[in-house]
């Protein structure tokens, strides 16, 4: 296939299931030239991040089934080793293609065996913290693994920091590369060899001039580049001379992200991961009507922002997806996006909170999984007033295993002086996050991917139905579908806003009354709500990795569907 055939199907693709779209559009000939100069079934290819690796499946075996991708019982949106041999490894968070890249190698060097590794790495991604480690160990883990630096000046939000800033100057260093395989050239002609050590000296005097400083190399990478990410034929002959190394090699290789796609190409931002779409004219098709959790969330921390100046804001690189952007331009000093490092932006922020301000993490909950040990150790401990605002905490639908926000609950759970709490609408979450300014420890407020549905006027406080036998706890969002079973088993429905600590005086107050206690939750049952209360009957998400599938189908297939929950409750009254 060519790189424009390529680029058609996946736009098609995309336009019909949704997914990412932008970055995938500007990896298409890094993954041809890939397939063209190693095994996709021996070497062993990693992608970082796996949202950037669709033409790598349509190049792989899955070209027939790609129409299925994200769809219940398709492929994945991100690379999975349970779908193909061709992928390495999963692939749906940042920064660990290079530690994995090193384990392969590693394994191979033990082995004895000669495939090759390669670890396709963002711009962005290789600022994480796990990256900076595996780079820092590259020269000690394995004999060889080639890494490929895909430089599109661009992650999901604008990367930040030195290391973006580095990657610029070396763009306009391509100088040194041509210069260095000169005098290459030159040593070996003339036989002056005996004089390595002063034509070293040599080339770290033009390598300072050309270039300031050829970072990657201090890890002791041979690099290569920066190359032309949409010249297939650029690309294959740098890959062959990165096979020829005897070390690790870093290729340096600049694309366009959403290449091939001009709405795409003019905000990546905006097509890093959409909907579907009209291919002619770009237009996203409309959502339902309402706001969503993180517009409401970016709303009511503005408000409050203004009348207190200790709020400041925090996210890692996910300003848009967590609805902060009003913020950003509103309170620009007091807004700090670090990139994608969640370990350093929880403990940023506890120096923050330490130092007397009221810092909001602003987190998406699959991400928030890489911070648990600084929540602990930097937060938690000290008892420190920091605000966790989880976005997309419970069932994400179509992204699947890798980005399902089940865990959060059961993770903060164990975590002492932690507040978990969940909001049901708009004006609840506005109230948690006053109450949790209020409070002098951490909080953790949850509320979920998508539009806020319409709320009942039930007070949900446990003492309707005063002739009720059983009473439905739920968490959040989770509670208007306690109170349509409610309604049609003839149960109470409490809004358990507070997980923890949940209402122990009215749980008890129920048991009293031999009540039976249900509980219904947008999270894992092991280590949440239910769990918590001690219910009799828990609905949630199993213990497994859930697949990818719109909500709808996922809850019915995992019985969490309103007509499922009212059966199970009614025959096991």
């Amino acid at each position: 296939m060519t790189a424009e055939e390529i680029r058609e199907l996946i736009i098609k693709t995309v336009s019909t299931n949704g997914g990412h779209l932008a970055s995938s559009l500007g990896a298409v000939e890094i993954a041809m030239a890939l397939s063209e100069e190693f095994d996709p079934l021996k070497d062993r290819i990693i992608w970082d991040v796996g949202h950037q690796a669709y033409a790598w499946k349509i190049l792989t075996g899955r070209k027939d089934v790609f129409g299925t991708l994200r769809k219940l019982d398709g492929i994945s949106g991100f690379p999975n080793p349970e779908e193909s041999k061709a992928d390495a490894a999963v692939a749906g968070h940042a920064g660990i293609a290079i530690s994995v890249a090193e384990g392969f190698a590693a394994a191979r060097d033990l082995k004895g065996t000669d495939e090759h590794v390669v670890a396709v790495v963002g711009d962005a991604s290789i600022s994480n913290g796990t990256a900076f480690e595996a780079l820092n160990n590259c020269m000690t883990a394995c004999r060889k693994a080639i890494i490929i630096l895909n430089d599109n000046e661009m992650s999901i939000s604008r990367p930040t920091g030195a290391l973006s800033r580095h990657l610029g100057r070396l763009i306009a260093g391509t100088k040194y590369n041509r210069i260095k395989e000169g005098i290459k050239k030159l040593e070996k002609a003339l036989g002056l060899g005996f004089m390595h050590g002063a034509i070293r000296r040599v080339k770290g005097f033009f390598k300072r001039m050309l270039i300031g400083n050829a970072w990657f190399e201090q890890f002791g990478l041979r690099y290569i580049g920066p190359i032309d990410g949409h010249d297939v034929t650029a690309m294959r002959a740098a890959l062959k001379v990165a096979k020829s190394e005897d070390r690790s090699v870093l290729l340096h290789v600049v694309t366009k992200k959403g290449k091939g796609f001009k709405p795409a190409e003019e905000d990546p931002t905006a097509w890093h991961g959409v909907g579907p779409f009209c291919m002619a004219n770009g237009n996203v098709a409309k959502s339902k009507s309402g706001k969503s959790w993180s517009e409401a969330f970016g709303d009511a921390l503005c408000a409050m922002a203004k009348n207190d100046s200790r709020i400041v804001a925090l996210t890692a690189a996910m300003q848009d997806g967590t609805g902060l952007r009003n913020f950003a331009a509103e309170f620009p000093d007091r807004f700090k996006d670090v990139g994608i490092s969640e370990g350093h932006l929880v403990s940023y922020a506890a120096g923050m909170a330490a130092g007397g301000l009221r810092p909001v993490v602003a987190v998406y909950s699959t991400f928030l999984q890489r911070a648990i040990d600084q929540i602990i150790h930097d937060v938690a401990i000290s008892n420190l007033p920091v605000v966790f605002c989880i976005d997309r905490a419970g069932a994400v639908g179509e992204d699947g295993v890798t980005h399902q926000g089940l865990y959060d609950i059961a993770l903060l759970r164990a975590v002492p002086n932690m507040t978990i709490c969940s909001a049901r609408d708009e004006e609840d979450l506005k109230a948690l996050l006053k109450e949790a300014m209020e409070r002098n420890g951490p909080t953790a407020i949850r509320y979920p991917r998508g539009k806020i549905g319409i709320s009942n006027t039930c007070s949900s406080n446990g003492e309707t139905r005063k002739d009720s036998k059983i009473a439905i706890w739920a968490t959040g969002d989770m509670m208007a579908k306690a109170e349509a079973v409610a309604e049609r088993v003839g149960a109470v429905a409490v809004h358990a806003r507070y997980i923890k600590p949940f209402d122990s005086a009215l749980l008890a107050k129920q048991r009293a009354n031999g009540m039976k206690i249900v509980s219904i939750e947008n999270a894992s049952i092991a280590g949440g709500l239910g769990e918590a209360i001690g219910a009799d009957m828990r609905f949630g998400w199993p213990d497994k990795f859930v697949e990818h599938g719109s909500i709808s189908e996922l809850e019915k297939r995992y019985k969490l569907d309103i007509e499922s929950v009212t059966e199970a409750i009614r025959h096991g009254a």
